[in-house]
């Protein structure tokens, strides 16, 4: 404390005598709060028009965002200045890879949210609040976006492959169980049209599996389990079949190949969050408009998602957790929905007719608002833990990886993921 006062004081004598760089703030010297927003990538509050909404419903606040392109170098920093308690924004960004970690070990540093004016626990998902609630029942992240799984599939490979093309009837081929899943891939390839897989990758569907699980990583305890969590094996073993039985593409998600994939009309599903819808309209471009569609998934699931919290460090604690508590209340949720396709966490908003009612014509006109809230109405409290992140990208990138791309057998490549990954845990 006394060393900050000293710099405090330094820093004064150092303005009055270069006359410049440290001049007030024109807006707080006009009497505004002036609040802080930290974010990663597009995040869509500001793209979605969110700020200046708040902005002229409350003319003395103003909204400043700040963003890293990448939350590979966002969160270290976040990590970094929660530490030092300073250099933060009075709204941060939390990626869901990084809830559990934030609070159970940067709690203290936080404002606890669930009693915030303007928030509404009964108004988000059960699951999404738990995730953002600390081990001691403080709830220091509020839920924006959510990541509902279905299964995108091209109708056209399907007809030529002789299965279902209709939404209903594909998701019974394959409705409860990702192995039902893997046997219509089986089914799919006996009479798939010529250099079309079944699937995109393993890993995404080994991704998919484990998004819909109670216990995967880590247990209730908050011990690490993933190497004995039968979730885990289940996704294991039916991914690293797809990939053993030719089902796949051999393709690694989120790279200019799997991209260029999409346009060449190469696989037949991915798993496809809601997020992903987008995506593939992106990549598949005009040419695959209305032969792409979507189905439930065999189980729900998630991947994806963020949080807001609120440093106790920020400037303005009070009102930093007013502006969040109204970012991600259902009206703002439905407007991030409607114009960033960003499917809301909290499930009020669902018999909102922006989200009941929504469709996308490219995906032959799909019914993705009912899609999606039903399977993130039935996605259960998944146990959340501070390494998910690196556990799960070594499981497919040193693991399931290496058996869809290489040739390598399924226990050399799990062996291979645990090592590791106990490496990176000092297990």
């Amino acid at each position: 404390m006394r060393r900050t006062r000293i710099a405090a004081a330094l820093a004064v004598v150092l303005c009055a005598a270069l006359l410049a760089g440290c001049a007030e703030d024109p807006d707080e010297a006009a009497g505004r709060t002036v609040l802080t927003v930290g974010v990663f990538g597009a995040f869509g509050f500001q793209e979605a028009g969110l700020y200046d909404a708040y902005t002229r419903e409350h003319p003395d606040v103003v909204i400043r965002q700040t963003s890293i392109e990448r939350n590979a170098n966002y969160y270290p920093q976040l990590l970094t200045h929660l530490g030092s308690g300073s250099g933060l924004a009075d709204i941060q960004a939390v990626e869901v890879d990084n809830i559990a970690e934030i609070t159970t070990t940067q709690g203290d540093r936080l404002e606890d949210l669930g009693t915030a004016p303007g928030v509404d626990r009964g108004a988000f998902l059960p699951w999404k609040w738990a995730q953002g609630t600390a081990p001691d029942g403080r709830t220091l992240g509020l839920g924006t976006d959510i990541g509902p799984q279905a299964v995108c599939y091209r109708k056209d490979h399907f007809a030529r492959a002789g299965l279902p093309t209709e939404r209903t009837a594909v998701g019974r081929l394959w409705a409860g169980d990702w192995q039902r899943f893997l046997e219509t891939g089986r089914r799919f390839r006996e009479s798939a049209p010529p250099g079309v897989a079944f699937v995109d990758s393993a890993s995404g569907v080994m991704n998919a599996i484990t998004g819909g699980s109670t216990i995967r990583f880590y247990d209730e305890r908050g011990e690490v389990v993933y190497d004995t969590s039968p979730a885990v094996r289940e996704a294991w073993d039916i991914a690293a079949a797809s990939a053993t039985e030719g089902l796949t593409a051999r393709l690694q998600q989120f790279t200019p190949a799997w991209d260029q994939a999409f346009a060449n009309g190469a696989f037949a599903t991915v798993s496809c969050p809601a997020w992903m819808l987008g995506y593939i309209r992106d990549k598949a471009g005009p040419a695959a408009r209305g032969r792409w569609d979507v189905a439930q998934a065999p189980r729900p699931g998630n991947w994806g998602g963020s949080f807001l919290v609120v440093p106790s460090a920020g400037r303005h604690p009070a009102e930093a957790a007013r502006l969040a508590a109204w970012l991600t209340a259902p009206a703002q949720q439905v407007t991030l929905f409607r114009r960033r396709g960003n499917f809301p966490s909290a499930s009020a908003a669902y018999p909102l007719p922006a989200v009941a009612r929504a469709r996308l014509p490219y995906f032959g006109d799909a019914p993705i608002g009912a899609i999606f809230s039903r399977a993130a109405r039935g996605v259960p409290v998944t146990v959340l833990g501070p390494k998910d992140g690196l556990i799960a990208q070594n499981l497919a990138d040193v693991g399931m990886l290496q058996v869809d791309q290489r040739g390598k057998s399924p226990k050399a490549a799990w062996d291979a993921a645990v090592r590791t990954i106990d490496n990176a845990l000092d297990r």
